[in-house]
């Protein structure tokens, strides 16, 4: 499948991007003028699926009460998955809109990847389908014949449009998109949303083969950088390699939802990072009083040995379970993202969030606990107090 292949540029916003396919009949979004991928049946579960067992999640974590920002080419909440789990969000194209318009497929895909709901008779869904959407609308471009068409916002932009989303509350931020120059702006925006405890997971580029320019926002301190590995579970050939890897997740031929209806599949590093996002936020709901610092240790930490060597696999891959569960060596030890993060510090913002998911978790363990009482009165009410009513209540 054909990749994009940019050279390095100072000034624009790449958006990484898998290969467009030919378009189907009616499958372009409202107001998009190029066409989108088509449509395909889901009949049997992905590998990245069948990897990571999300059924294995849900009684730990669904990322209930998180707040995942996709900074990317929109969001189209009309996908039966996606419906209700997109939040208004901000379109910096087309100012005026809310970031539900995706030309592109690529947001839509990623945001799937990330919350995507369970479905009878479809055997793709989101890793943490109780987490929001908060979609900020970038790009639009696509890759056809390995040649970008489509508009995209500069590196100023970009950065306005990621202090824009932790202002409205994001508690992850996915960044499935990259700049092949160090920009001033989106340095100081990255900065802005780790210092008020945000999670933030960026792609690590698909320009392996191009000599690996250094990819950003994924080389500065503080953020995740995600790396892509095959079905076989080897770097795939177009990951880059170098220190801003820190994980790598599925990153060729992932499922993901299309827009509109139906699914398809698409390679990059951009599809690896929603695995990682979506990781943080099953954090984020389980473990709401962990730092973004230490969300980020523990994802690093609890990551499985890669089958291969060198820089392209960072600490291995990532493993949501074990990250969640806490299991296995490591997850209280330090990891070279934690250490770059700041110390935490007493945002009212975050302390107002933190106190109500901790209430929100207090009111789900009190209906357990009652629900478990109700039980057993109904166990007593039908088995015991019959017993004793035929034994005269007397010893046996």
């Amino acid at each position: 499948m054909p990749r994009s292949t940019p050279r390095p540029a100072a000034a624009a916003l790449v958006a990484i991007l898998a290969a467009a396919l030919p378009a189907a009949p009616g499958s372009a979004a409202p107001g998009c003028t190029a066409p989108l991928a088509p449509t395909r049946p889901v009949a049997e579960a992905p590998w990245p699926q069948l990897r990571y067992a999300p059924d294995r999640l849900t009684p730990l974590a669904t990322g209930a009460g998180t707040v995942v920002a996709v900074i990317d080419s929109g969001v189209d909440r009309r996908h039966p998955q996606l419906a209700g789990r997109v939040l208004d969000g901000t379109d910096y194209l087309d100012p005026g809109d809310d970031g539900g318009r995706d030309c592109a497929g690529h947001g839509t895909g990623v945001a799937s990847v990330i919350a995507a709901a369970p479905r009878a008779g479809v055997a793709f869904r989101g890793l943490a389908p109780g987490a929001r959407i908060l979609p900020v609308r970038v790009s639009e471009q696509q890759v056809v014949d390995g040649r970008e068409s489509g508009r995209t916002v500069s590196a100023a932009v970009f950065a306005r449009a990621i202090r824009w989303a932790v202002d409205r509350g994001a508690d992850v931020l996915n960044l499935s998109v990259v700049l092949y120059a160090d920009d001033p702006a989106v340095r100081a925006a990255v900065a802005y949303a780790v210092e008020r405890d945000v999670v933030v997971v960026a792609a690590a580029g698909n320009l392996h083969a191009e000599g690996d320019p250094r990819p950003y926002p994924a080389a500065y301190d503080g953020v995740i950088g995600v790396g892509a590995i095959s079905a076989n579970g080897l770097r795939a050939d177009f990951s880059q390699v170098g220190g801003h890897v820190d994980v790598v997740a599925p990153g060729s031929d992932v499922l993901m939802a299309a827009p509109g209806r139906g699914h398809r599949r698409a390679e990059g590093t951009s599809y690896a990072t929603p695995f990682v996002a979506a990781t943080a936020a099953l954090l984020r709901d389980y473990r709401p009083e962990l730092t973004a610092a230490q969300i980020a240790q523990r994802i690093v930490a609890t990551a499985d040995p890669a089958p291969g060597r060198g820089a392209g696999y960072g600490a291995g891959v990532l493993n949501p379970y074990r990250a969640v569960t806490g299991t296995g060596a490591g997850t209280t030890g330090t990891s070279r993202r934690a250490d770059a993060l700041p110390a935490e510090r007493v945002d009212p913002a975050r302390l107002a969030r933190d106190a109500r998911r901790a209430d929100t978790r207090e009111r789900a363990l009190l209906v357990a606990a009652v629900t478990a009482a109700l039980a057993v009165t109904a166990l007593l009410l039908a088995v015991v107090v019959p017993r004793g009513s035929r034994r005269g209540w007397r010893p046996g």
